[in-house]
């Protein structure tokens, strides 16, 4: 990751040199919560928590569609990240309800929904050929310049720059239960995110991978919201001590009945007793 400091960076979000150092002082005291306070617009969908596709950029009246891998997600906690089908970033983001937005400064943009800010932003600086600079530039200046009006319409939301500039999103449907590569997060384990991770294979009715130490295999058939988990079979490699502690957590929800819920890019796991594990896609 890199703060803006090298050529590539300046292109992808050139116009926001400036425009980041009177924004961070003002998104130091704001966050969204999960009872208002901006995740949700008067008559619109959240804006935070949720996995927005992106689908195009218009900048200065040209029209950039998005790669197919493009997205950004603005948590509650006021962070922003995401990826432009290439790089990946992040910023600081701000989000206020639509009624008490001080941002509309810029004229009237027909927003309904909270405005949204986003500040110290980082891109990685990777080139991709499917990827066109000239998409990762607009996207970095329309996300980055100053603040955002929100407009909702079903599962789609566009994000208007005080100038007119557009970015257009797109709810992202849930990953599926098959097939996808669950990267396990462990409570109280540094860095478990990737360490542990589990596919479910339709067909075979099982599922695999990698426990914090061992690799797993077991049966698993799906039934009413429910996942039913065979005994388990792993290899026997010994690690360090907290390693085994936490692979042992996981064990606990084999040979058993595990209630799941996915929502967007989170499968949640809740075995009988009440402990939960929570797991994110990884693309």
């Amino acid at each position: 990751m890199y703060r803006q400091k090298q050529q590539r960076s300046m292109t992808l979000t050139a116009a926001a040199v400036v425009a980041l150092v009177p924004l961070a002082a003002a998104c130091g005291s704001e966050q969204a919560d999960d009872t208002g306070g901006g995740s949700v617009g008067a008559d619109g969908p959240r804006v935070t928590g949720v996995r927005w596709s992106i689908d195009s950029v218009t900048v200065d009246d040209t029209t950039h569609r998005a790669p197919d891998a493009a997205h950004v997600r603005i948590d509650d906690g006021g962070e922003a990240a995401g990826s432009t089908g290439c790089n990946s970033f992040s910023a600081r983001a701000a989000v206020e309800d639509a009624g008490d937005s001080d941002t509309d400064s810029g004229g009237d943009s027909g927003g309904d929904g909270p405005g949204v800010r986003l500040s110290d932003a980082m891109f990685t600086e990777k080139a991709c050929a499917q990827t066109p600079a000239d998409f990762e530039k607009s996207l970095g200046r329309a996300l980055t310049t100053g603040p955002l009006t929100t407009r909702s319409e079903g599962d789609r939301l566009t994000l208007t720059t005080a100038d007119g500039d557009t970015v257009r999103l797109s709810r992202s449907e849930d990953a599926p239960l098959y097939g996808t590569k669950w990267a396990v997060d462990i409570p109280g384990q540094q860095d478990g995110k990737g360490r542990a991770h589990l596919t479910f294979d339709q067909d075979a009715k099982t599922v695999s991978g990698r426990l914090p130490c061992n690799h797993v295999n077991a049966r698993a058939t799906v039934s009413d919201g429910r996942i039913t988990l065979g005994a388990p079979s792993t290899t026997r490699m010994m690690c360090e001590g907290s390693l085994m502690d936490a692979e042992k957590r996981l064990l606990g929800f084999f040979d058993n009945k595990v209630d799941y819920r996915i929502d967007q890019e989170t499968l949640t796991l809740t075995s009988t007793d009440g402990v939960t594990v929570h797991a994110v896609a990884d693309q």
